[in-house]
């Protein structure tokens, strides 16, 4: 990353972070005592960065052509304008959040990766002949059950941040690619030992993860950043899920192997897209 320019901590900065989103630039913002700066992935985008710097200081559009409507789109809105794949797999994940609120075990059974019933007090498990002939969403569904207010708030928070950054600067095509395969491949990850009942964006969100840590990585020009504290941080909570110690301190039922598939789906993508922007 390469410092560009530091503003005072008065200074209102969320016009020139939208743009620089909408514009594709790959930037950083970190904030200490003397206030914001502003650090640059690219160094072939400078030109375009300071052209964009004298814009915002001279109080002129930013947004580029055809994003000039966003100005007036209601502020709850513009996340989905911004990054509409991951504002409405957080939109999904509150909504179903909510109807198990209401409605209960029937959500669960509706969403889980196989059909679920209760039959004379005793729950009957469906097979994935059952998914793969007629209900195939259930193989990403159990990725939007979230069970209590932490479990939700920490997945959505992740998703939240790398989601942003994937779709700003590969678009939401890509970033719709990477949700389905790694919520699928973690879902059956989970499946194959014997599980039914589990749910959670923790997969997406551990495939994420591996996406833009690669890219950062490997092809650090790309414009993703991820701090390596928080790399570490979210690979040994992994491990530590995977550990008898968890369970001993109240984080029993993790979906360990969901999360392991999801990361290995994101390795995977991370590896061949920044092996590809690094000869392009």
């Amino acid at each position: 990353m390469y410092k560009v320019l530091t503003l005072p901590r008065d200074v209102d900065t969320r016009p020139l972070r939208q743009a620089l989103w909408a514009h594709h630039i790959g930037h950083r913002f970190t904030e200490d005592d003397e206030g914001y700066t502003l650090w640059l992935a690219d160094p072939e985008q400078h030109q375009q960065l300071l052209r964009l710097i004298e814009r915002w200081q001279r109080g002129e559009p930013l947004m580029p052509r055809g994003a000039s409507r966003r100005a007036a789109t209601p502020a709850w809105l513009m996340p989905f304008r911004l990054a509409p794949v991951t504002a409405s797999l957080l939109a999904a994940c509150l909504a179903v959040f909510g109807l198990m609120a209401l409605f209960g075990d029937l959500v669960i059974a509706w969403l889980a990766i196989v059909p679920l019933a209760v039959a004379r007090g005793s729950l009957v498990v469906g097979d994935m002949s059952d998914v793969l002939l007629g209900q195939p969403w259930r193989l990403f569904t159990p990725a939007l059950l979230h069970f209590g207010w932490m479990h939700l708030i920490f997945n959505m928070l992740w998703l939240w941040y790398f989601g942003r950054q994937i779709e700003a600067l590969h678009g939401r095509g890509r970033m719709l690619m990477i949700v389905a395969l790694s919520g699928v491949g973690a879902n059956l990850a989970q499946y194959v030992t014997g599980t039914v009942l589990f749910g959670g964006m923790s997969g997406v969100d551990f495939a994420l993860l591996g996406y833009v840590w690669l890219m950062s990585r490997r092809a650090p020009r790309s414009g993703f950043f991820v701090p390596q504290m928080l790399v570490v941080f979210m690979l040994g909570w992994m491990v530590f899920t995977m550990t008898d110690m968890a369970a001993a301190v109240g984080f029993g039922n993790v979906a360990n192997e969901a999360h392991l598939g999801g990361l290995v789906v994101g390795l995977a993508l991370g590896w061949y897209y920044s092996g590809r922007a690094r000869q392009s």
